[in-house]
């Protein structure tokens, strides 16, 4: 079940292709990073768990935004895999329903964003007609759910679960030893970031509205 909750007067609201806002040790972005394709879209946050997104997308099936929460560990440095025995998160989060999209977790490793030896591992929990990148090498069940998983040379990992998961918790220290034990990370990689939110491909051209209403990330 996702959490009941409205955010019916927000703390914040942008419209900003990288507008943002930190709350609680978390980062809420607007993140229209393919700005050049990208329709307009307005953020509005009553807090870092509890915010929604309208966006107008045309139709075409590449990413154009990506509105999440993330948190920023040793301000993006990362620290060491190796140095944490848990790193889990819960999250609640549901797409439009119309559309092309996905409602995904994004962990960078390594650094944040493209450069030289970064990795990228995605965790799919709702997809709408979106595929990933790379091609689909094998699957991974754990908590009761089985994914897909895809990769692509350049460092990139998408765990696609096959049944939609509107809320819940995801084990990710288990999922990326999995994907460094099959070799699709390297040993030991930094953990810089964690994030969950909505890529946004396509509206059909008309409003869409994504809601967030649970988020949270425990390392130890």
């Amino acid at each position: 079940m996702t959490p009941a909750r409205n955010c019916g007067t927000p703390e914040f609201t942008t419209s900003d292709p990288d507008g943002g806002w930190s709350d609680g040790g978390y980062y809420v972005h607007n993140n229209m990073w393919n700005a050049g394709e990208a329709g307009p879209e307005t953020l509005r946050a009553c807090a870092y768990d509890n915010w929604y997104v309208d966006s107008v997308q045309p139709d075409s099936t590449s990413v154009k935004t990506y509105p999440n929460v993330h948190k920023d560990i040793n301000d993006q440095n990362g620290k060491p895999f190796n140095d944490y025995s848990v790193i889990k998160s819960t999250f609640a989060g549901r797409g439009p329903g119309t559309g092309i999209y996905d409602v995904a977790y994004d962990l960078w490793l390594n650094g944040v964003g493209d450069g030289k030896g970064v990795s990228e591992l995605m965790v799919w929990t709702e997809n709408r007609k979106q595929v990933p990148a790379g091609d689909k090498l094998t699957t991974y069940t754990a908590g009761g759910f089985t994914y897909d998983v895809w990769a692509e040379d350049e460092g990139y990992v998408a765990f696609v679960s096959r049944t939609t998961q509107y809320s819940g918790t995801v084990d990710l220290k288990a999922m990326i030893a999995w994907a460094i034990g099959k070799g699709l990370i390297p040993a030991n990689p930094t953990v810089n970031q964690i994030g969950y939110g909505i890529e946004f491909c396509s509206t059909g051209g008309g409003k869409a509205r994504f809601t967030l209403t649970d988020f949270s990330v425990s390392m130890s």
